[in-house]
């Protein structure tokens, strides 16, 4: 299983390897999210974990461009983020 792991803060991302790597799953990590992107473009993903606030392209952008792609994996959101409207809205991600 192939596991793409984003977030900006790098000790997050090593940490989620670490634990990922020891269940055999190929993990695909970044700290960056125009390379993770480059990643969603070039390998077969089968599943995500994105941080919800990144400084370039926020977690939210990802998920919906993956889901524009027609990409059906399943994803996690990593995010320190509390009130509902968040919530509501990292469910909400969706094509058009």
């Amino acid at each position: 299983m192939n596991i793409l792991v984003l977030d900006d803060e790098k000790e997050i991302v090593d940490l989620v390897e670490v634990y990922l790597k020891n269940e055999n799953y190929n993990v695909f990590k970044f700290y960056d999210a125009k390379e993770a992107i480059k990643c969603m473009e070039n390998q077969k993903l089968d599943f995500a974990i994105l941080d919800v606030m990144m400084k370039d392209i926020d977690g939210f952008k990802i998920c919906k461009m993956i889901r524009d792609k027609g990409l059906n994996f399943p994803i996690i959101m990593l995010t320190a983020k509390i009130e509902d409207k968040d919530k509501i809205q990292g469910l909400a991600v969706r094509s058009r």
